[in-house]
């Protein structure tokens, strides 16, 4: 029974802190010039920036709601690296905040982003989280020393949240990969019996959820920076801790394919965006002659099989290419 509180309390904690955040910035965020204008819909339709931020603060509350009853209940004082984590998200999600205060195109270059998502892994760095003994695809088993928890952590949570930034701007998108990416990996770690790491997927799978009720189409509130830093560097930090990098890198093969199909459009001289081009009917064109994302690509598959291609189709499309990937890493591994 304890050991059902002892995940109950925190997945609630998580669940009722960011419903109540959130209620209170659909009410507020709007009054307070915090809008943003929804670009895959014809005409002028905003919703709330930076919804994200209450996300990770769920999260985080969950985690210390779990780490308090390890350490008063169970009398576990091992609990160092959930609070690295949790500060891990709350650093993200400064950075994200700061990009998303300052504006879109207007706020911190890329270049400024991918160098200060460095210093957000040093709560890790520091407590030497994770094994330096990892597997990698097509390499193997390597043994890093410590070049694991000074090279490869910070590199890997600079990667991950800057990668997880790339497929984004659909209602739903962003949250919805979140959520595939954490259930599938906690199915993996159930298998796996990588225990340690369940707890900081629950309270997030949750608290995305909640967020889902609000981000879904049509969006009452949107991610920002706020979330895809947050969770990218949240996703990074679960890897690490559960020392699945394999897993987690193959995971994350939308986003190899993203950064080539972004590649492909600078070598073209197409800084691209992923944004559609609404029509009045509320169908969405590509709005390259090119596929420069996978979501330009699942704009011409699904006007091809469609005739029209909607918002949600390109969410849908880009889920299952997730799905299928994360059920094929779980048979594979």
């Amino acid at each position: 029974m304890d050991d059902v509180l002892s995940y109950l309390i925190p997945i609630l904690v998580a669940a009722a802190t960011t419903s109540i955040l959130l209620e209170w910035w659909v009410r507020t965020g709007l009054r307070l010039g915090f809008k943003g204008r929804d670009m895959n819909k014809p005409g002028e339709h905003y919703a709330v920036e930076a919804g994200g931020i209450w996300v990770l603060l769920g999260a985080v509350f969950g985690i210390l709601s779990f780490m308090a009853l390890s350490t008063y209940v169970q009398g576990d004082s091992g609990v160092i690296t959930y609070l690295a984590v949790s500060q891990v998200l709350l650093l993200a999600g400064l950075l994200g905040l700061m990009d998303d205060l300052l504006g879109w195109k207007k706020g911190l270059s890329q270049v400024k982003r991918v160098i200060l998502t460095i210093p957000i892994a040093s709560p890790l760095m520091v407590v030497k989280a994770g094994y330096s003994t990892i597997e990698l695809p097509l390499i193997g088993v390597l043994d890093l020393g410590l070049l694991y928890p000074l090279v490869v952590i910070p590199v890997g949570v600079m990667g991950a949240s800057n990668a997880f930034n790339m497929i984004a701007g659909y209602n739903g998108l962003e949250a919805s990969q979140a959520l595939v990416i954490s259930l599938v990996s906690l199915l993996f770690a159930l298998k796996k019996g990588i225990w340690v790491v369940i707890p900081l997927l629950l309270v997030m799978i949750v608290s995305i959820i909640v967020f889902l009720r609000y981000n879904w189409y049509p969006a009452k509130v949107f991610p920002g920076n706020t979330f895809t830093y947050g969770f990218g560097a949240f996703y990074a930090s679960v890897v690490i801790y559960g020392n699945f990098e394999k897993f987690g890198l193959i995971i994350f093969t939308p986003y190899f394919i993203e950064l080539a199909l972004f590649l492909r459009g600078l070598m073209h001289g197409v800084y691209k965006e992923n944004f559609g081009r609404p029509s009045s009917e509320g169908c969405l064109d590509p709005p390259y002659s090119r596929a420069y994302s996978l979501t330009h690509v699942a704009l011409i598959i699904m006007k091809k099989l469609k005739g029209c291609a909607r918002e949600t189709d390109v969410v849908l499309f880009t889920l299952l290419i997730q799905i299928a990937i994360g059920v094929l890493a779980l048979i594979v591994m």
